[in-house]
């Protein structure tokens, strides 16, 4: 009887937590209110930790008297890095430059949540996305504020006393997130059984051998992705070895003033105007030499066009270089001991930017098209040959089928690579220019990019490190942006072809 009991009261609430409110459920407005909390509790004058007993902390610390004014009474997870700064305690950088990427993203899933319950953001399984925001945003939250005491706690231990104290705040953000983590899942329990979705954890239940299959490939991102990332802290500060990164100066943004006046406009010219050519031009002619090569019925000639195109690929760029080199150098140069067996003079390759662009752009499409050419011919060889057959019945010559069959069977794979290497167009290919140009200054004009410049910094100014990351962190943004909105025009064109 007292199980019966128990499980009508579970199913009135549930029933509650699913009922409509103003055309939304109650578990989405509890997840929607507690996210505008949260948010709030992210400004700026709530603090999250307090310092106490501060003159027994400031005497363990190594910084001027002058810094210790500087030092605040409280912080939080995005000020955290000000008290390292100007501590001097740099074994509680990373922990709280890592507690920082977690509030940024915290900050980015409450922000996320609120907007889609506004712009009440349903799909075709109902309310599942609303109910993924809102699990995402209390998720995080309960994560971060956990983070925060177990930061406290460690940093204590590493002063050896009790320096920072908790504030109420982290266990009033912890409690309300919780209850809206359960107010939102409980419902969305519901709505999953409904449109037969079985969830992550079941999923991984479910097929929990591929999922173990992942878990090296996860780790391999985890280590070599997402926790260097900590090291963006770099582009901000004047790093030195005494004080290492986290108590190094902080700087602000004068790493990216200097690379504003090292020519960055003719850094980012060179560097985006180069992989435009090398996108556009190589994706064209690999489309074209892809059906040049579908067209040919010898085998045997088939077959050794493709092997002699794709051996490009394989030669190193020091072979190039070497290769280069031979050819246009001016002294005993292939190109200039011709020229000068024909009565003519001698071209200083070598000292004359205008020649470079188009030797640059030569070479690397030399060396890629044959990869991207197998890429597109493995396209072509999976068109259906029927609606070859039906256009050859209806008349159709060799060109009609190839600009109505061919051309728009390769679209979704062109735009497919296209977006891939938009990503990346902000990272030029640096093995061909350093290894075609090397450090020849007369040539920096038209043939410097971002990575060579980075490359010469690091080389000539080994302490310069937070140079080289802001170049790298302007990269990625720069990147990042280009990606984001180019995947955005696709999507509203044809969402079929998009990414994400």
């Amino acid at each position: 009887m007292k199980k019966e009991m128990k499980k009508e009261k579970k199913g009135s609430f549930l029933d509650v937590l699913s009922d409509d409110y103003k055309g939304k459920k109650l578990g989405i407005w509890i997840g929607f209110i507690i996210s505008i909390l949260n948010i709030v509790m992210f400004l700026p004058f709530i603090k999250w930790v307090g310092i106490v007993n501060a003159d027994a902390l400031y005497s363990k610390i190594r910084t001027s008297s002058a810094n210790i004014e500087i030092l605040r009474s409280g912080y939080n997870a995005f000020d955290l890095l000000h008290f390292v700064q100007y501590s001097g305690f740099g074994a509680i950088g990373l922990p709280a430059m890592l507690l920082l990427l977690f509030a940024v993203a915290t900050l980015y899933f409450q922000i996320a949540n609120v907007v889609k319950v506004l712009r009440n953001s349903k799909g075709r399984k109902g309310n599942l996305a609303l109910y993924s925001a809102g699990e995402g945003a209390m998720g995080f939250e309960v994560a971060l504020t956990l983070s925060m005491i177990a930061y406290v706690a460690f940093s204590n231990a590493r002063f050896e006393m009790k320096g920072f104290s908790l504030s109420p705040v982290v266990i009033i953000a912890l409690i309300i997130s919780f209850v809206g983590l359960v107010a939102v899942k409980i419902p969305q329990s519901k709505e999953r059984a409904f449109y037969h979705d079985n969830g992550l954890l079941k999923e991984i239940r479910k097929n929990w051998v591929l999922f173990l299959m992942l878990v090296p490939t996860f780790f391999y991102f985890l280590i070599n992705n997402y926790l260097p990332m900590a090291g963006i802290y770099y582009a901000f500060t004047n790093f030195n070895f005494r004080d290492g990164l986290w108590a190094s100066p902080f700087v602000g943004f004068a790493n990216f003033e200097y690379l504003v006046k090292a020519q960055l406009w003719m850094l980012t010219r060179n560097t985006v105007l180069y992989n435009i050519v090398f996108i556009f031009l190589g994706n064209a002619l690999q489309i074209i030499f892809a059906i040049f090569v579908s067209q040919v019925a010898v085998k045997w000639y088939k077959k050794t066009t493709q092997t002699l195109m794709f051996m490009p690929y394989f030669v190193s760029y020091v072979i190039l270089k070497v290769i280069v080199y031979n050819i246009f150098e001016y002294q005993y140069g292939v190109i200039n001991t011709f020229v000068v067996a024909l009565g003519g003079n001698r071209i200083d390759f070598y000292n004359t930017p205008s020649y470079w662009p188009f030797l640059i752009t030569f070479f690397a499409i030399w060396k890629g098209i044959g990869y991207g050419m197998v890429v597109y011919l493995a396209t072509i060889m999976g068109i259906d040959a029927e609606l070859y057959d039906a256009a050859k019945v209806d008349g159709a010559n060799v060109f009609q089928q190839i600009r109505f069959i061919t051309l728009p069977q390769l679209k979704p794979t062109f735009i497919i690579l296209l977006l891939y290497a938009l990503g990346g167009i902000m990272k030029g290919q640096f093995e061909l220019f350093y290894q075609m140009v090397g450090n020849n200054g007369v040539l920096y004009n038209v043939t410097d990019i971002l990575d060579t410049y980075v490359y010469r910094v690091a080389m000539t100014q080994p302490t310069s490190i937070g140079l080289g990351t802001a170049a790298g962190l302007y990269q990625s943004v720069f990147g990042f942006i280009l990606i984001v909105g180019t995947n955005w025009i696709v999507k509203r064109r044809n969402e079929e072809y998009a990414l994400f």
